[in-house]
């Protein structure tokens, strides 16, 4: 079992207001659907799943929203694949191992998207950036 693609298929960003004050701002990734979807490598047919996500950046009081959208191929054996699809239709749930695996690909895929589309329309970074903080002398070479 693993992942074989990614896809975004909707990216949205939009600024609504000057940047003044407190924002706060969420993260939320969620899985829409899942479809099957069979792949063929050469002679061979491969039981795929594809997980359809979305990816929401939201900038509180209003100041703005980060929407990205698309799907994550998953392959795998054809009666894993089968009991994944079936446990969604009926409950919505996908087994912890598969779905950790899932959101930790969207979420580092969406991250690094949406920390792009926040420099561009100059919205803060949605996660938080590394800072360097300087104590005592500030005269050193801080290059490596």
């Amino acid at each position: 079992m693993m992942i074989v693609g990614f896809n975004f298929n909707k990216i949205d960003v939009e600024k609504k207001e000057m940047v003044k004050g407190k924002i706060s701002i969420s993260n939320n990734v969620s899985i829409k659907n899942i479809e099957q979807k069979d792949l063929d490598f050469g002679k061979e047919k491969q039981n795929a799943l594809k997980f359809i996500f979305e990816f929401n950046s939201k900038y509180e009081p209003n100041v703005g929203d980060i929407i990205l959208g698309g799907d994550v191929l998953f392959v795998g054996e054809a009666k894993k694949t089968k009991e994944i699809l079936d446990n969604w239709k009926k409950d919505k749930k996908v087994p912890k191992d598969v779905m950790t695996s899932i959101l930790n690909t969207v979420l580092t895929r969406c991250n690094i998207q949406a920390l792009i589309l926040s420099q561009e329309v100059n919205l803060p970074p949605p996660v938080p950036l590394p800072k360097v903080r300087v104590e005592g002398e500030t005269n050193k070479d801080y290059s490596e």
